[in-house]
């Protein structure tokens, strides 16, 4: 059965830019961190999931997972041999790691399964190199369509859709989306600085959190301009991290102590959809394909979510999205945002933990971080940014871009099992 799949240990390094940190040690860093969480060594892991975008950025093209986690097995802590497959989906690449180990118990392919995502993104003398590298998380063989997509979009809202070499394209692509959202539905900047504000207020009771300051609108929308209408308090930081989960099937479960038994947390949903080249926003987008079929997978509908971790990329992400997972109805992101339901003590909590304009988005490992910290939400381990009671949540993850949706998006249910 689908909830007979279990997360048993997480850990996720804090994010952040690690000058004096190899990949390979990020990797071990979650590595040790997963099994200490567990409470047991390696021994049983039947399976590896590795997730990373940019070690090519590094000159590791290839072979990804095995150069990062041999010197594990060369320390004995990781057993030799333990097959190993490397997954790629941009911003949703530990996701897909993720449902990698899930299948792999659902399958009874092994009784536990490791998904560990890195990422090593910082390099100050490398900026314009890094940036390059990002574009191609969009359709590079054919770039010519998808940018005159957005030139024709752009003009419908009376603006230009012009890339920089200083900054991101999906910051230009989430600008674009969020001029054509403010024209059709009357969301306002102060709207999306509302959710920005938010995540850097949640952020400074999350000791992962790459920045951990508060921020009120106002200052939000007085940072400085990255691509109008979205400063740069309403995009994520670069920055290095890793994360990781071990997941098992109810019969390994059964063989382990009352106490690690009461900590696991079941996985009631879990999917994946792949978007397509769009002009248009419709309702089939992926983000909103891969929540339907999580929530009836689970048996559940968004009522019964108690916290939601969202791949808010930029603010405007996290107000579409809220849409996108029906928390609210469509074009009212805005307005639900603004009124504060997703604030901690709102009707619905969403990135309590900073989301990642301030917990950070370390690309390969982003999905698997967010999975960390519903998981802490789940076993009331998440300190002060606890959500009370909270007993069912949901992730989303977002990778890569095609026109006007992900490439990849995965939408995950976690339930407290108890």
């Amino acid at each position: 059965m689908p909830d007979d799949v279990f997360i048993i240990a997480s850990y996720s390094t804090a994010a952040g830019r690690f000058l004096d940190l190899s990949p390979k040690a990020l990797v071990r860093l979650a590595y040790a961190g997963v099994l200490s969480d567990a409470r047991f060594d390696g021994s049983a892991i039947g399976h590896i999931w590795f997730s990373n975008m940019m070690l090519d950025f590094w000159g590791q093209p290839n072979v990804r997972g095995q150069v990062c986690l041999m010197p594990l097995v060369e320390e004995g802590i990781l057993p030799a041999g333990v097959p190993t497959t490397n997954v790629e989906a941009a911003c949703a690449s530990a996701s897909l790691a993720f449902n990698g180990a899930w299948k792999d118990i659902l399958s009874g392919q092994c009784e536990l399964s490791l998904a560990i995502g890195m990422e090593k993104m910082y390099d100050p003398t490398r900026r314009a190199e890094f940036f390059v590298r990002l574009e191609k998380g969009t359709d590079y063989l054919d770039p010519e369509i998808w940018r005159e997509l957005y030139r024709e979009m752009a003009s419908s809202v009376g603006t230009k859709f012009e890339q920089s070499p200083d900054r991101s394209i999906a910051i230009d692509i989430y600008a674009l989306w969020a001029k054509t959202h403010m024209a059709r539905y009357g969301t306002t900047a102060r709207q999306i600085a509302s959710a920005a504000a938010k995540n850097h207020t949640n952020s400074v009771h999350n000791p992962r959190a790459q920045y951990r300051f508060p921020m009120d609108v106002d200052a939000v929308l007085a940072d400085r301009m990255i691509s109008d209408p979205l400063t740069r308090a309403m995009c994520a930081p670069i920055g290095d991290a890793a994360a990781a989960a071990l997941l098992c099937s109810r019969s390994f479960l059964s063989t382990l102590s009352s106490d690690i038994r009461a900590r696991a947390i079941r996985v009631r949903g879990h999917a994946i959809a792949s978007g397509r080249m769009r002009a248009t926003w419709e309702e089939d987008r992926a983000p909103v394909l891969a929540a339907r079929r999580a929530y009836q997978m689970a048996r559940l509908t968004p009522k019964d979510i108690d916290v939601v971790e969202l791949h808010d990329a930029t603010s405007f992400a996290e107000i579409h999205m809220v849409e996108d997972l029906c928390l609210c109805a469509r074009g009212q992101g805005g307005p639900f945002t603004e009124s504060g339901a997703t604030q901690r003590d709102g009707e619905i909590p969403v990135n309590p933990s900073g989301g990642l304009v301030s917990r950070g988005h370390p690309i390969g490992a982003t999905g698997l971080m967010m999975l960390n910290e519903l998981c802490l939400q789940l076993r009331g381990e998440a300190g002060g940014m606890q959500i009370p009671n909270a007993r069912i949540g949901l992730a989303e993850n977002g990778g890569g871009l095609i026109g006007n949706d992900f490439a990849a998006c995965a939408v995950t249910i976690l339930e407290r099992s108890d």
